[in-house]
């Protein structure tokens, strides 16, 4: 794993892991994205009640990941001159509100609002919670960055399941019982606030106690050409995982003739199959780099993706399975990849490729949705089965890496 532009020393000065912080970071990612996540598994119910189609389905997911997305790299530029811990609670004040809208959203307009507010409630958390779990790490970013993202990942498995026996048995309305999710997450976020100048004070003592600490400065060529290539890999990830996120329900409706409540279970799994990959894709990465797990996760799920559109149910539920667990591990590891790019910028670089992950699920979803309109959905899904593709483009990838976590001594 490529070290901390600052080294520590290997005995007692060596940076401490706050694992405490690290769960509860997680645990306030399980929150704010379960939220995020009531937002596409609430598609078949408002897809239904106010006549849409799938171009408007793509606008929703597009209005909210936009919102997410632009704001991010902006509070991480912002924070990075000037930290300030207690932003996450300013943001999931808006998540707040647009949650409770939305559950009494009366028409298509104000849908779009709601969303809009829960995207930027996701885009002031993200930067900063990055930073943090990257400053609680001890140096293990892998576990660090599996451990805050799985938390995401779970959180967001969970919206599909509370749709399913929750949402279609009581109606668009009980959204508005999940804003005691907000609010816990946002007495969990005054704790892992007070922690950060904990955490920042210890640092600090470390960092003055090295003498002779090496610059981690890369070319700028090297850092153009790495950002580039890392946010074609992220696209071709993001659009895969868009096409379940806001399709997969209709996919198996249309093509297995499921019910609803059977769908949604569906995208579940693949959600919570997405959790475990990015855990394990963070905790390998330490041990094998990252540049090896980008690898395997972008271009190893190909074959199984060209088998998706011809297996029968059974088999559509082991590959999907199969394919979230490898693509998921890919996050981790291209967000450590560019925070190694540019050390300094922790949250301009944690809010761009958070932003990246927003903006370019909501081109997806739209392209996707326009796609689905024209030539139907199983004709999408045989097209993104192309996408691992992709994955050829880290033969590109500067390397940057030192030896991995696993093999030092």
């Amino acid at each position: 794993m490529t070290q901390e532009p600052n080294r520590f020393p290997p005995a007692a000065a060596r940076p401490r892991t706050y694992m405490a912080v690290l769960v509860v970071l997680g645990l306030t990612h399980l929150l704010n994205d379960l939220i995020q996540s009531l937002i596409p598994a609430v598609y078949p119910i408002i897809k239904e009640t106010y006549a849409l189609d799938f171009v408007q389905i793509g606008l929703i997911t597009l209005t909210f990941q936009i919102a997410g997305s632009l704001l991010q790299p902006v509070v991480g530029y912002v924070t990075d001159r000037r930290p300030m811990p207690y932003s996450t609670i300013v943001g999931m004040a808006f998540t707040l509100v647009g949650l409770a809208s939305l559950g009494f959203a009366s028409s298509y307009g104000i849908i779009l609002v709601s969303v809009a507010c829960i995207g930027i409630g996701s885009a002031i958390f993200h930067p900063e919670a990055t930073r943090l779990a990257r400053q609680a790490s001890g140096g293990r970013q892998g576990l660090a960055q599996g451990v805050f993202q799985v938390g995401g990942q779970a959180g967001g498995s969970l919206g599909p399941l509370f749709a399913a026996f929750i949402i279609v048995p009581h109606g668009q309305t009980s959204l508005a019982w999940f804003t005691l999710a907000a609010l816990l997450a946002m007495a969990l976020m005054v704790w892992t606030a007070g922690q950060s100048a904990i955490i920042r004070r210890h640092i600090a003592a470390l960092k003055a106690s090295l003498s002779g600490a090496a610059s981690n400065s890369r070319p700028r060529a090297t850092v153009i050409a790495g950002l580039v290539i890392l946010t074609l890999l992220m696209f071709s990830k993001v659009a895969y995982t868009e096409s379940f996120r806001s399709f997969y329900t209709f996919y198996l409706i249309e093509r297995f003739d499921v019910s609803i409540p059977t769908s949604q279970i569906m995208l579940f799994v693949f959600l919570v199959a997405q959790a475990v990959g990015v855990l394990v894709g963070g905790i390998a990465g330490d041990r094998i780099g990252r540049y090896r797990i980008i690898w395997i996760s972008v271009l190893g799920p190909l074959p199984f993706t060209l088998l998706l559109p011809f297996a029968d149910f059974f088999w559509t539920g082991v590959l999907t399975v199969v394919i979230s667990l490898i693509i998921a591990s890919a996050f981790a590891s291209i967000l450590i990849y560019a925070i190694e790019l540019i050390p300094e910028r922790v949250g301009l670089i944690g809010g761009l490729f958070y932003g990246l992950n927003f903006g370019l699920a909501g081109i997806a979803a739209a392209i996707l949705g326009a796609l689905a309109d024209r030539i139907g959905i199983e004709s999408v899904y045989w097209l993104c089965a192309f996408l691992p593709l992709a994955g050829l483009l880290t033969w590109f990838l500067p390397r940057i890496e030192d030896a991995p976590t696993g093999s030092r001594k």
